[in-house]
């Protein structure tokens, strides 16, 4: 049996409340426009502190290849300070997104669910955003973060082979064991990496971006 839906209406609104919700609109865009470019703020640090630890590295053969392992580090930083970013936006986004679907429609004489004001009420009274923290770095990680962490893997592969000896046969094995650092065996250093990375590949292939008013 389906379900019976909600009464549609076409809704009435009085000029104060009109002119509020209007307010509220501009309002919240220009938190999504301020928290936007927050977001491409902590992709530019990201992008500038793996070029800089890049070149550093490559620019001397005495420089360790850990730096390279340093730059995943600090790219997961971002990337978490990005995620929560992401998170504090799309809580805007949704309200935007509630008042585009249902209060503008009904301005323009369309006929819309008359229970939207009680979900735009419960969202201003509790604000949550509708992306789990899981789902925005994996969204973040899709967008930009992938590529970045691509090139510190080329650049850290490329990195091992100048530490090779020139005269030296490259073989697996050779490439493993430069991949030291200290005391810390080579194949734990490329085990514990292969693991970070899988673990990224899977947080961007689970992660969904679906919201509750577009899922029907």
């Amino acid at each position: 049996m389906t379900q019976a839906r909600p009464a549609i209406t076409e809704a009435s609104y009085s000029t104060n409340a009109a002119n509020s919700l209007i307010h509220l609109y501009r309002a919240e865009v220009g938190k999504m426009t301020a928290y936007r470019q927050r977001l491409d703020t902590s992709t530019n640090w990201a992008v500038v502190t793996t070029a800089g630890l890049t070149s550093f590295a490559l620019g001397s053969r005495e420089n360790s290849h850990a730096i390279f392992l340093f730059a995943m580090f600090m790219n997961y930083f971002f990337l978490h300070l990005e995620a929560r970013r992401f998170r504090t936006f799309e809580i805007s986004h949704h309200r935007v997104r509630i008042m585009e679907r249902f209060f503008y429609p009904a301005m323009l004489g369309d006929k819309v669910d008359s229970s939207w004001h009680q979900l735009l009420l419960a969202e201003l009274a509790k604000p949550r955003s509708p992306i789990p923290r899981a789902d925005a770095v994996g969204w973040r990680l899709r967008r930009n973060y992938l590529w970045i962490y691509a090139a510190v893997a080329i650049a850290w592969v490329a990195k091992l082979d100048l530490l090779r000896d020139p005269g030296a046969r490259p073989t697996f094995a050779g490439f493993v064991e430069l991949a030291s650092i200290g005391n810390i065996p080579g194949p734990l250093v490329i085990v514990a990496v292969v693991v970070f990375y899988a673990f990224l590949i899977r947080l961007a292939i689970r992660a969904t971006r679906q919201y509750p008013l577009e899922q029907d």
